[in-house]
């Protein structure tokens, strides 16, 4: 070991046994000119810059140490004030935390605040949180310093990697990594690396980077996900279990092992074929025993949806660990993976042919089998054949409907496990039928141009089951909210909306509807003697999409969906049409347009329908679907005539 990392490990046993208080006096001295400083000319007009960022990361021991130090150059700046360090849960700590503010006088202010946690992402074996504080006192010119220590469980051994990118210019970074001995390590950089940046480099056995002038990373609108575009190092320890350097033959190596370590987890026929008794009737057909055993499967409890628990109400609970999916059948708990594997034991205790697949999701990166890394198969799934049509299934996705998968698993590859290693397999990528978003308004309008009545949204398919997952763990008030807030997204306009029904929030059905009081004050606008309103009511969520001239990445949405509207609107008496606008349309084959506004004597019938039909759109074609959405936007916004009824009929 290095003098350089055993210095380090020392600094974090101290740490660990002492706290923070033992770092208070090794700060790294600030320069003049960094306290001075007032602009940064290679990027100008920013609010704040990294001046700089280090990154130490020992593999030995489950260890990083974080050092951030950022200069406020305007008074939007003093946002970065406010910290989040993002971790999960399940398997990291963050300690020694210590940040203080330096200000242009030089005088140092330390933080000694309250740090809290706040909740990011919870899913499928997931719980993402963030440390959060404050620090006091920061002003336009003064620096911000914050370090920590990120820990990870020692029983984890997980791929490391480097993020230079940043949401802020970086003007200096220097990252380590003390890999793992017991295992090869390769890495590599799949985005390139900033403009004069050498390739990492190996030293005494740790592996090092430094970099200066790092560009901000741009965040756009529907993009990919962020760290797949930032500037990274990769690195990916080889399997202890399977040294194959060839890509097909690792793979093969690699779905034999799991192959067998699922049959072992999901082999309790005994027990799997007496609770296939409980659940289906001996004249079922193939598709309703299934359906019965999905139905069943995902009434078990499943602990990584449920809400994060303190340390005491898990000690007091003592969830006792599970062996196979006897014990989930038995204690009727388990993990999302092992209720899913339960869903195989019993469909194949049915008669059913069912078999295992491990996927990549693709909300965080991209797979790609040439990394030949396993750990990148981080979800499974059930495929079930009947009558040759195969369905694939994930009844330990919480809330998910038969036959539907989480969108971050839907066209992804997966190894469909066999004794021989495997196949891969594309999973299906459902229609924007499956995932709609159908409102349904009869409203009337008053003398005074306020629109009134009852408005219904029906989610379907994906739609709903991120509506579920979203407000899983809010109470009635929250979800009430929520959904008039979802109201309020799609009326370009001051609105009252009040949810009247009860949403069926807890289970796996197909849809949830939503049911409302609806009132639009000012819907038409006076012209003269006449009344204008605009062709469409529900257009307000595409105005600002895609407002930029320009795009960087391809446009990435996660799933094909569909929205409808067809809204009624009776007029009062006294008020008829006077003209209406043309019907519209724009077609660009994976984004599709319409809309038309027609009468049926006093009524208005307002028809609006948008389809995305794909996931990924490369930026070549940013301009097309830029001008497509300018399109819809134009064409929401003509007007409706409206005229007293005797200027109506000398038209």
């Amino acid at each position: 070991m290095s003098a350089r990392v055993a210095g380090r490990a020392l600094v974090a046993w101290f740490a660990a046994a002492f706290g923070a208080q033992c770092l208070a006096a090794d700060w790294e001295p600030i320069t003049p000119e960094e306290l001075h400083m007032t602009s940064e000319p290679a990027a100008p007009k920013v609010p704040a810059v990294y001046l700089y960022r280090q990154v130490d990361r020992d593999d030995t021991d489950g260890r990083e140490s974080v050092y951030v130090r950022i200069k406020i150059l305007t008074e939007e700046g003093r946002k970065y004030a406010d910290v989040e360090i993002e971790y999960n849960k399940n398997n990291e700590t963050i300690r020694s935390i210590q940040a203080r503010a330096i200000k242009p006088d030089g005088s140092i202010v330390d933080f000694k605040g309250e740090i809290y946690d706040k909740t990011l992402v919870k899913g499928r074996g997931v719980r993402y949180v963030a440390k959060t504080f404050t620090i006091p006192d920061v002003q336009v010119g003064s620096i911000l310093e914050y370090r920590y220590w990120r820990e990870t469980d020692v029983n984890v051994i997980y791929n490391s990697n480097w993020i230079l990118s940043a949401d802020l210019y970086t003007k200096h970074a220097k990252f380590s990594l003390t890999p793992y001995k017991e295992f090869s390590i390769q890495w590599s950089w799949p985005y390139g690396l900033p403009t004069g940046t050498g390739n990492p480099v190996q030293k005494h056995g740790d592996i090092e980077l430094e970099t200066h002038d790092v560009p901000a990373f741009v965040a756009e609108d529907y993009m990919p996900p962020e760290n797949l575009l930032k500037y990274r190092v990769e690195f990916v320890y080889q399997d202890p279990y399977n040294d194959e350097k060839d890509t097909a033959a690792y793979w093969k190596q690699f779905g034999k092992r799991r192959f067998r370590d699922i049959n072992d987890f999901a082999n309790s026929r005994r027990a799997m074929e007496e609770a296939v008794t409980q659940i289906v009737a001996p004249g079922d057909t193939p598709e309703t025993k299934l359906r019965k055993i999905y139905g069943r499967v995902q009434q078990i409890r499943n602990v990584s949806f449920e809400r994060q628990k303190t340390e005491e109400e898990e000690k007091r609970e003592h969830l006792r660990s599970i062996s196979d999916v006897g014990d989930v059948w038995k204690r009727g708990y388990g993990t999302g993976e092992q209720i899913t594997w339960l869903m195989l034991a019993l469909a194949r205790a049915a008669g059913l042919q069912a078999d295992p697949i491990e996927v990549a999701t693709r909300d965080v990166y991209f797979f790609s089998k040439e990394l030949r890394n396993g750990n990148q198969l981080n979800t499974n799934v059930v495929l079930v054949n009947l009558d040759g049509k195969d369905i694939y299934l994930d009844p330990g996705a919480a809330y998910t409907p038969f036959g539907v998968l989480p969108w971050s698993e839907t066209a992804v590859q997966g190894l469909r496990f066999n004794k021989d290693g495997g196949e891969w397999v594309t999973t299906p990528l459902p229609s924007p039928a499956d995932s709609r978003v159908a409102c349904d308004g009869k409203l009337q309008l008053s003398t005074q141009g306020t629109l009134e009545g009852k408005l219904s949204i029906t989610f379907s398919g994906l739609e709903a089951l991120n509506l579920r997952l979203e407000e899983r763990h809010e109470d009635a008030a929250d979800r009430k909210l929520y959904l008039e807030q979802e109201v309020e997204a799609l009326v370009p306009m001051g609105i009252e909306v009040h949810l009247t029904n009860t949403p069926d929030w807890d289970s796996s059905a197909p849809t949830l509807v939503a049911e409302y009081d609806l009132k639009v004050p000012g819907w038409t606008v006076g012209a003269g003697h006449r009344l204008l309103a605009p062709a469409a009511l529900l257009g307000a969520s595409d105005i600002h999409i895609f407002d930029h001239p320009d795009r960087l990445y391809p446009i990435y949405f996660h799933f094909p969906h569909e929205q409808d509207d067809y809204i009624k609107v009776s007029l009062p008496k006294g008020l008829s049409i006077g003209s209406l606008p043309k019907p519209e349309s724009a077609d660009l084959k994976v984004l599709t347009y319409e809309r038309t506004v027609s009468s049926d004597g006093n009524e208005l019938l307002l028809k609006r329908h948008l389809t995305v039909g794909s996931v990924i759109v490369q930026a070549k074609y940013y301009d097309q679907v830029r001008k497509f959405f300018q399109t819809v936007r134009t064409s929401d916004e003509q007007q409706i005539v409206l005229a007293p009824a005797a200027a109506a009929g000398k038209n």
